[in-house]
């Protein structure tokens, strides 16, 4: 997704501009390869001669993902990851390794099927499973 869809998707969940900042925060998602804290992107960010407040890119990345434009999935160690994907409107997961972010979008998971049919059994519907499975990549662990 490129920068000019940031726009449209935040016009289209309601009542959000489409600011400088929030477009900084999508672009420097776009280069980022895997999940991301607010404070690396912040980082990365600063780095590239932006002057953005860490305050703003956490509140960019809220709007952004309110409004689908990125994924936000809570992290091994109780921190918010963001990650723009690159299948924003298909339904999928992710395995995501902690020591380096990189990430891999799965569209399916035996998991996935199981809870579908768990929650069925117990009554629920309109279920839609979000799985992240956390690890290490094969270069890291090597």
């Amino acid at each position: 997704m490129s920068t000019p869809d940031v726009g449209d998707a935040l016009n289209a969940a309601g009542p959000r501009r489409a600011t400088r900042q929030r477009a900084a925060v999508a672009d420097v998602l776009d280069r980022t390869d895997g999940f991301a804290t607010a404070q690396q992107l912040h980082l990365l960010l600063v780095e590239t001669g932006e002057s953005v407040g860490l305050t703003t890119v956490y509140r960019s990345l809220h709007a952004l993902a309110s409004a689908g434009v990125v994924d936000a999935v809570p992290g091994p160690f109780g921190e918010t990851l963001y990650r723009r994907c690159r299948r924003q409107r298909e339904h999928h997961h992710h395995v995501v390794c902690t020591a380096c972010g990189f990430t891999v979008e799965v569209d399916d998971l035996d998991a996935a099927d199981w809870a579908l049919a768990r929650a069925a059994a117990l009554g629920f519907t309109s279920v839609r499973p979000t799985i992240d499975v956390f690890g290490i990549c094969p270069r890291c662990a090597a």
